[in-house]
């Protein structure tokens, strides 16, 4: 039986971050996708997800910051 390795809760994870400053938990043993690059890990599922809990905390795209942090009109 085939498992998804994204679902694997004994398995190694990092955590990859795109350029608009995403971050996704992807398993260690998977080829990264072009435009991704790993900032944490390899550990745990649990540990990874902390991580991503604790630092990412502004879910939104970073063009979309960029955007409203020029935009007069945002409060």
């Amino acid at each position: 039986m085939l498992t998804n390795p994204f679902d694997s809760p004994n398995d190694a994870y990092l955590i990859v971050v795109n350029a608009e400053d995403q971050h996704a938990l992807w398993p260690d043993l998977v080829a990264l996708p072009e435009g991704w690059t790993p900032v944490f890990g390899p550990e745990d599922r649990t540990v990874c997800l902390d991580h991503v809990a604790t630092l990412w905390t502004d879910l939104r795209p970073a063009s979309v910051r960029r955007f409203l942090a020029d935009d007069p009109a945002t409060p």
